[in-house]
């Protein structure tokens, strides 16, 4: 097998940490001959300082050459009529699924041995809705509307995309979680075409159901009781960061947003403006979106790599940053981490 030493990716620093952790995932990533090529790009208020808007033209045209990008938190400002930065880009780009894993690394807590995925569609539901205000009696923004709305053909392919995940990661069992027993046409849709894929993974993946909120009380009573989770956006968003809370909160959940030209994979968490520049930031979470980055460009050798150096030294050793109980600061981390991959 002939293994790409120079595969292109955007690479946007972000906002507060980001340009910290940016440089942390960076370095590792040095160390452990990864076969990246960066675009350095702007986005967020670095961009909108420098272009006026949060995703300035030249960094959209990079990540659509490359088809591959890493980023760090990037802010929208409130009020300031800029439309959400990662709501952009997954429209832009038809980045239809969003990938959750979520894996205890800091053993002995509350909830231990975690190792869930959630699948989140990504560009319907109700984040697609068009919102407006209706009269009220006398009052003519008294009532707030929102419809979203739900199709049978990205409601199949997140449910297809989570077997297909299933069935290439060794994941015994999919978890269609939905609300079709009240929203029985919104969330009804996706159950009936959740059921209909499953058919065709029979005897290969298991399938169950879960109502949300049943779902959501399994998910801090009973946990290990799931595997991989699929489901729409708005539900998504809500567990997939339930889920960071099983394993250290968002410290520790990297995230990928999936098309079929474009992957985007970024830290979930926000910019922290009140810790930036201290040192102390916990770089794990893009560390382990560039690990999911790694898999997605078939380097699974360097993938296994990396995870294996964050379990020494997170785990084992108790290198850790203070959001995790420990001293480190995000340098001490850092060469602890490089230390193991050499």
């Amino acid at each position: 097998m002939v293994v790409d030493q120079n595969i292109p990716a955007t690479l946007v620093e972000g906002d507060g940490i980001g340009p910290e952790i940016t440089a942390s995932v960076v370095e590792l990533l040095d160390v452990l001959g990864a076969p990246f090529a960066w675009d350095r790009q702007s986005g967020g208020l670095e961009a909108i300082e420098k272009y006026g808007v949060p995703l300035p033209q030249q960094t959209l045209d990079s990540i659509r050459k490359t088809g591959l990008a890493l980023k760090g938190p990037l802010t929208t400002p409130v009020g300031a009529g800029f439309r959400s930065v990662n709501v952009t880009l997954r429209q832009e780009f038809g980045l239809y699924a969003n990938l959750r894993p979520t894996k205890t690394v800091v053993s002995g807590q509350h909830f231990d041995h975690i190792d869930l995925v959630m699948v989140r569609e990504n560009i319907e539901g109700l984040y697609a809705a068009k919102e407006y205000y209706l009269p009220d009696g006398d009052d003519p923004q008294g009532l707030a509307f929102g419809g979203g709305f739900n199709s049978r053909r990205e409601c199949a392919r997140i449910v297809r995309f989570a077997f297909e995940y299933a069935l290439a990661n060794g994941r015994k069992k999919v978890t269609l979680v939905h609300k079709a027993n009240i929203l029985k046409l919104f969330s009804g849709i996706f159950l009936e075409e959740g059921r209909r894929v499953a058919k065709e993974y029979e005897g290969r993946v298991a399938v169950e159901e879960r109502i949300v909120d049943a779902c959501a009380m399994q998910l801090v009573t009973d946990p290990w009781q799931y595997d991989v989770i699929v489901t729409t956006n708005l539900f998504g968003d809500i567990l997939s960061d339930l889920t960071a809370g099983l394993v250290g909160g968002l410290g520790m959940a990297p995230g990928a947003n999936i098309g079929t030209d474009v992957a985007i994979f970024e830290a979930v968490h926000g910019s922290a403006p009140d810790i930036a520049g201290k040192g102390v930031a916990n770089p794990l979470a893009l560390l382990m979106a560039a690990s999911l980055m790694l898999a997605h460009v078939g380097r699974f050798d360097l993938r296994k790599r990396l995870d294996d150096a964050i379990e020494k030294v997170v785990h084992q050793d108790g290198v850790r940053t203070r959001d995790l109980g420990g001293t480190a600061g995000t340098k001490e981390l850092t060469e602890a981490l490089a230390a193991a991959l050499r």
